[in-house]
């Protein structure tokens, strides 16, 4: 295992994170986090803590994060939606072998109306993408 530490930590946050610069060559031997930035993923902004100028160093490692952190998130929500999928084949499973009346009762409508609207999306993504390639 290194005992190496690295330059910045990133606190992740709702949309981003709290940038710091890590200081581990201290008097006494402690780690200092000096925060230096916020970044707002959504939105590609990155902005300095208070008066401070990032370094051209402080600026590649925080757009490098930025790019790792946005294909992480989008690989996760593609997974997500995959799991989506398993978890309806398991409730289709579960409604015709397990569920008794009360509960198909508690839950079909609910049901019924989300599947209706995510079909309807995806035909109309679909004939979106469909009449763009013709």
């Amino acid at each position: 295992m290194s005992t190496a530490l690295p330059d910045y930590y990133f606190r992740i946050r709702e949309n981003g994170a709290l940038v710091f610069r890590i200081d581990s060559e201290t008097r006494n031997r402690r780690i200092e986090m000096d925060q230096i930035a916020v970044v707002n993923l959504r939105k590609g902004e990155i902005k300095p803590q208070g008066d401070r100028a990032l370094s051209d160093e402080d600026l590649t490692a925080i757009k490098a994060w930025m790019a790792e952190r946005s294909a992480l998130l989008e690989a996760r929500e593609v997974d997500d939606i995959l799991r989506t999928v398993d978890h309806l084949n398991l409730t289709a499973q579960w409604a015709q072998s397990r569920a008794s009346d009360a509960q198909l009762d508690a839950v079909t409508e609910t049901l019924l109306l989300a599947m209706h609207d995510l079909r309807n999306v995806l035909v109309r993504k679909k004939a979106d993408r469909l009449g763009r390639e013709a």
